[in-house]
């Protein structure tokens, strides 16, 4: 992994910052999902976090790293909903003012666990887009410390910590099937599998809706998509034009990337409830779905699959789950 300004050294110093405020998620067997496919699937729960999902490591990382004027003065988040969340959560454990931007269409039960972590709520515009202008412009105001969602060395370190566990918890991993939407989650996890071997594969996951990072791969630069409606609005929003570090590393760990359907996301997440009894967010169940419709060519023996984050609203998961047969089409589990 050379070429790199964050490398596997960073990920290591990030374990102590990480660790006094995350939790070291279980691994376990997806067995009959490994049977469909003629090998081992272990998922990596990162949906048991405090904050319900990964964000809290990069941001454990960033503003544990802080220097103590910076912390004084505040920091400020721009989000989706999981990030910000985490940013509230880690800056409330250290006596840390933050504020969180978020768009229209972050979902209610979101910005109710934002605010319930006392952090300054503040909703901008309609789109992700939308609310970062306006972070910036409060980020200049204020002289608040960014603490960026995913384009961040700090952050992506942070992230790459889950890497480490996987690799310590399943040495044998030779595929691992990751959530992409910003690129600071798989930046940082396939900085650590491909700094062991690289060749272990890494793919990226997203939506069909407004793949920002899908297709800014696939254009070799930064392009901007039109933000769509969709059930992982986790990986909603644009991975910002001013890139500096998130892209680049996707580029670099990314072996493929694959896209999901609304229909296959609704399945994933009915069948992580059904077959393992776990909450999924439509973000957190992408990579369940690539696996169960066959999106994934060429998969290991040995596959990994992060499961990033459980925040859904009950109405629409219950919602989902009465339509479950449906969903179950074509999986290649079969009629379930």
């Amino acid at each position: 992994m050379k070429n790199l300004e964050i490398t596997l050294r960073n990920v290591y110093m990030a374990r102590g910052k990480v660790g006094e405020v995350a939790l070291r998620t279980p691994v376990f067997d997806a067995e009959r999902l490994g049977k469909a496919i003629g090998g081992r699937v272990v998922l990596k729960a990162e949906n048991l976090q405090e904050t319900g999902s990964f964000k809290i490591r990069g941001a454990a990382n960033k503003i544990l790293g802080l220097k103590e004027t910076e912390r004084k003065r505040g920091v400020l988040a721009v989000s989706t909903g999981n990030h910000g969340r985490a940013v509230a959560y880690v800056a409330q454990r250290v006596g840390v003012p933050a504020v969180v931007c978020v768009s229209a269409a972050v979902p209610e039960n979101k910005l109710a666990a934002i605010r319930a972590l006392g952090a300054e709520l503040v909703i901008a515009g309609k789109t992700y887009d939308e609310a970062a202008e306006q972070a910036e412009q409060l980020k200049e105001a204020r002289g608040l410390t960014m603490v960026h969602p995913f384009d961040d060395p700090d952050i992506i370190a942070g992230q790459g910590t889950i890497g480490v566990e996987v690799l310590e918890d399943f040495p044998e991993v030779d595929t691992a099937v990751i959530p992409l939407s910003g690129g600071g989650l798989i930046g940082g996890i396939g900085l650590a599998l491909k700094s062991a071997s690289e060749d272990i594969r890494v793919i990226g996951v997203s939506m069909t809706r407004g793949p920002a990072m899908v297709d800014s791969l696939k254009a070799g630069k930064v392009v901007e998509v039109v933000e769509e409606p969709t059930l992982a609005d986790a990986l909603a929003g644009g991975i910002g034009t001013d890139n500096q570090h998130s892209f680049r590393m996707a580029q670099r760990v990314i072996d493929a990337s694959v896209l999901v359907t609304e229909s296959e996301i609704a399945g994933g997440m009915v069948y992580a409830l059904d077959e393992h009894h776990l909450v999924l967010e439509g973000a957190g169940a992408v990579g369940l779905a690539a696996l169960l419709y066959g999106k994934v060519a060429g998969l290991g023996k040995n596959v990994m699959v992060v499961l990033s984050g459980g925040n859904v609203e009950v109405e629409i998961l219950a919602s989902i789950a009465e339509k479950r047969k449906g969903w179950y089409e074509d999986m290649v589990l079969g009629d379930m």
